[in-house]
């Protein structure tokens, strides 16, 4: 059945919604008190078309599995497609859509990029305000966000000298699988916001340059579709589990994942409920008043019914759960180490890592409990505010408890952006170093091939600081060639 907008535009309320996604018509009434983002912001596109709020955080399979089939209604008729093409190419553009495209227009050549941090600042001129926030918001005051990098500042090398390095090797392994360097891309939400290929940038760069990949639950693409990006069945994708509260659904989810060839589960312990990330939170409001000059250019505005006052104040209510609550908010805040790794074993036989741990503490118990591996994490401080650094707390499990090491893999994730801050990970044990928002923001700027120059950036770092500490391979990089030092250096600070 095909669809005028006058008749969509009558279902605009909570006793009977309908919205316009890709000129198709959905009617998500019963689905409104299960959205994970709440049903104010489907409300706010009742009636109309919501694609440009939807495809940017939304998997495009998102409908098929959340929305029964007879919620499907039909597609727009051709005469209401065609006007609506029309009102899209005719907006008015924001503030915020003209300083992006003049970023874009004056970005450097990617040869010319010398550094992660520089890539960084590229990206974050080039795109949205929203992605923007998303991206760089971190909890309260953003403390532990930076001192996730200050952290790496603090160590300091014992570099050995006449040791033969005119070759050294920078491979390694995670859970058996080789590596060209020792990074990985650590799980994170939403690489569309960025740019509209989203994480398929990121799969294809990663396999270009043969590093691994972990794949977020809360992806901008399915995990089908990015599995079906990668440039061989034979590149290896990890999966990142945010474990639902329904053990059912958790599992299928699982079990997808392995069909689709997935090698391992990084069970996320560290999100069970948003972090306090007012960057994220703050955004609609600078992009809505953005907006409203936008229209206000537009013409005269006019007079506001009582009926339009009452909706704009409702719809401004503040969201303090910001962009990231309405991915996290059915996930099982009950999880335990004597009920959810058992558990997790009987679903899968895939290996299996804690990615979330915080404290030595609970390093022990994770290797008590016979996991694979550990994820030092604190969510790139967008959880808990003033939890410790990652790298520091990688130094007091070789200081404290070494005897982890050798009862699972150790990863850390956190504040690295030099070859150099890798290396010293790795001179306390850990087998790889997992980035983040540093593969965000290349995609975000230069595509797959800023995905691939990231990696080509940091393996000429990586292989430089070998060379210079005196290291032919990983295995050579030992606990004593790095010094913890109570000073804080001189370091210029980081955008952020």
């Amino acid at each position: 059945m095909a669809f005028t907008l006058s008749q969509v535009a009558e279902h605009n309320s909570q006793k009977s919604c309908w919205v316009i996604i890709n000129n198709k018509v959905y009617d998500v009434t019963e689905f409104l008190p299960e959205h994970p983002g709440g049903s104010k912001i489907i409300l706010k596109y009742a009636g109309r078309d919501a694609t440009a709020a939807y495809e940017p955080i939304h998997p495009p399979d998102a409908l098929d599995k959340n929305l029964p089939k007879d919620k499907h209604l039909g597609d727009l008729d051709t005469a209401a497609a065609e006007q609506v093409a029309r009102v899209n190419e005719n907006r008015r553009k924001t503030k915020d859509v003209l300083r992006m495209e003049q970023a874009e227009r004056e970005k450097p050549s990617l040869n010319r990029v010398m550094s992660i941090l520089e890539m960084e600042d590229i990206a974050r001129k080039v795109i949205s305000y929203k992605a923007h926030m998303y991206y760089s918001s971190a909890a309260d005051d953003e403390t532990t966000l930076v001192e996730n990098m200050r952290g790496f500042q603090r160590l300091f090398f014992h570099a050995r000298v006449m040791r033969p390095v005119s070759t050294v090797d920078p491979t390694t392994t995670m859970l058996g699988f080789k590596s060209t360097i020792p990074v990985f891309v650590s799980g994170a939400a939403l690489a569309k916001l960025g740019h509209p290929l989203g994480e398929a940038n990121i799969t294809r760069g990663a396999g270009k340059t043969g590093i691994l990949q972990m794949v977020s639950s809360n992806a901008s693409l399915s995990a089908e579709q990015i599995a079906q990006a990668r440039l061989s069945p034979d590149q290896v994708l990890f999966f990142q589990l945010y474990k639902n509260k329904d053990d059912a659904v958790a599992e299928e989810r699982v079990k997808e994942v392995e069909r689709l060839g997935y090698k391992a589960i990084f069970l996320t312990v560290d999100a069970i409920t948003p972090g306090n990330r007012e960057r994220d939170i703050r955004a609609p409001f600078v992009l809505e008043a953005e907006e409203a000059e936008a229209e206000a250019k537009g013409g005269v505005e006019k007079p506001r019914t009582v009926g339009q006052v009452q909706k704009q104040e409702e719809e401004s209510q503040v969201n303090n759960e910001g962009t990231a609550g309405a991915l996290i908010r059915f996930v099982d805040q009950d999880m335990s180490w004597e009920k959810t790794i058992p558990w997790l074993r009987r679903v899968t036989k895939l290996p299996i890592v804690i990615k979330g741990i915080q404290c030595v503490q609970d390093a022990v118990l994770a290797a008590e409990a016979g996991v694979d591996g550990i994820l030092i994490s604190n969510h790139g401080g967008r959880q808990l505010e003033y939890s410790l650094p990652s790298i520091d707390v990688l130094y007091r499990l070789r200081k404290e408890r070494p005897d982890v090491f050798d009862k699972c893999e150790v990863y850390v994730d956190g504040g690295a952006r030099r070859g150099t801050d890798v290396i010293k990970a790795l001179c306390l044990g850990a087998k790889a170093v997992g980035m983040g928002r540093p593969f965000l923001y290349a995609q975000s700027a230069y595509g797959e091939d800023g995905v691939a120059k990231a990696v080509q950036i940091l393996q000429r770092e990586i292989v430089t600081a070998m060379k210079l500490v005196g290291a032919r391979s990983v295995k050579e990089l030992v606990p004593e060639m790095v010094e913890q030092v109570s000073w804080q250096p001189y370091y210029p600070q980081a955008k952020l």
